[in-house]
């Protein structure tokens, strides 16, 4: 397919939906570039599993090859679809069972996804590239400007630069994000030991969310299995493509209070893991096992804010996607799909926009009107979890600790 030179669009950030959004402008024939501050595609961690509900996966579906999405699927795994609460001996106090179709939902890793997403975009990616401003001026009309003094010009620009996006300022003047009490120290460990899993067979499907015994504390741990190896479906599916090895783990995260994760730490993987590996020392055995056997260089600190509401938009022809507009705390895993739908949603824009050729400044707008609403319910839901769940309130604390617990029985033997 030609590449249309009438709209070109520049990207910052080649998180998911920056590359999402790329895969979609450029199945349409439009010109589009991804500008990455990383040095290259995965020098950095970001996150392990994420469970695509249909907004995730309807996105892929629309912007996506068809052999890229089949990847998508196949490498995937059906997610459990229970959530269970528990407290800090994994005593059940109560489960959520999601009644969606289970081929509406799939578990992806994220570094497999974030490597189909690239796929044939190679050319467009530019690493080393850290997006500070956008200016107007230029032949296309508009220019991302680079921390090293380069430009790109281009007739839209998008911020997908996550939660520390630098065009926020800019583009969303009143919408810096507000921090919250609460913080995650996210580790990934084998899900096989001595060719048996660590997880017991009644905790198999379940994604679990252990409260612990002081507020403010609790340890979330769930499997992640490849359908297929990675390398092996990449090789039939996307021959020449970066199939990043693929073995089955559980992904854990301590949920603590960001006082409780001092300053000096906050960069030493080591320190964060030894962190952790404290406190979940009152946990369940099979809690402590997890954090003992994690891969240290696979450590991650995520200090939990929530997006604030943009009131206005200060280039007509620029806008954002993703954590860089609405950072949520991670409950409810509402945030890699919302950034997805972003992306889906703007793509469907601009090239409805080049095909009636309506100003793209209004099709920029129309997808803001949509966006902000499911976007902002997300967040606030996801605020709201956060708060229920490791909030200070005694009575709820005492109900899911000591009282809930006791009618159930033992899940998971200490021994």
């Amino acid at each position: 397919m030609g590449v249309s030179t009438d709209i070109s669009v520049a990207i910052a950030g080649a998180g998911l939906s920056g590359l999402c959004l790329a895969q979609h402008l450029l199945r349409a024939g439009i010109d589009v570039h991804v500008y990455e501050r990383d040095p290259g595609p995965f020098v950095r961690r970001q996150g392990y599993r994420i469970i695509l509900d249909r907004y995730g996966l309807e996105a892929l579906r629309e912007s996506l090859p068809r052999p890229l999405y089949n990847l998508a699927l196949t490498t995937g795994d059906e997610p459990g679809g229970q959530l269970r609460f528990t407290d800090s001996r994994l005593r059940d106090a109560f489960s959520i069972t999601f009644k969606d179709d289970p081929y509406a939902t799939r578990q992806v890793d994220r570094l497999t996804l974030r490597s189909i997403l690239q796929s044939g975009l190679h050319q467009r990616i530019h690493y080393g590239k850290q997006a500070v401003a956008v200016e107007n001026g230029g032949p296309a009309g508009l220019r991302l400007r680079f921390a090293d003094g380069g430009a790109a010009p281009a007739t839209v620009v998008v911020g997908a630069d996550g939660v520390g996006s630098a065009l926020r300022a800019q583009l969303m003047p009143d919408a810096d994000p507000a921090n919250t009490p609460m913080a995650g120290i996210y580790g990934r460990s084998p899900l096989e030991r001595n060719g048996q899993s660590v997880i017991p067979d009644a905790l198999r499907t379940s994604g679990v969310l252990a409260i612990g015994d002081r507020p403010g504390r609790a340890f979330f741990f769930t499997s992640m299995r490849f359908g297929e190896n990675p390398q092996e479906a990449f090789a039939r599916l996307a021959p020449g493509s970066y199939a990043p090895t693929g073995y089955d783990y559980v992904m854990w995260g301590l949920l603590l209070r960001q006082e409780e994760v001092p300053i000096g730490i906050r960069g030493d993987l080591l320190a964060l893991w030894r962190q952790a590996s404290l406190m979940s020392g009152d946990f369940h055995p099979l809690v402590r096992r997890l954090v003992g056997t994690a891969e240290l260089d696979a450590t991650v600190l995520n200090l939990f804010a929530t997006g604030q509401r943009p009131q206005r938009w200060a280039v007509p022809r620029a806008t954002m996607m993703g954590d860089a507009v609405h950072v949520m705390p991670p409950f409810g895993a509402h945030g890699g799909n919302t950034a997805l739908r972003d992306a889906a949603l703007l793509g469907r824009k601009l090239v409805e926009a080049r095909a009636s050729g309506a100003p793209v400044e209004e099709a920029i707008a129309r997808y803001q009107d949509e966006m902000v609403p499911y976007a902002f319910r997300a967040v606030d839901t996801a605020a709201r979890l956060m708060r229920r769940l490791t909030g200070e309130a005694a009575a709820p604390h005492w109900v899911l600790t000591r009282v809930l617990p006791r009618l159930h029985r033992v899940t998971v033997p200490e021994a």
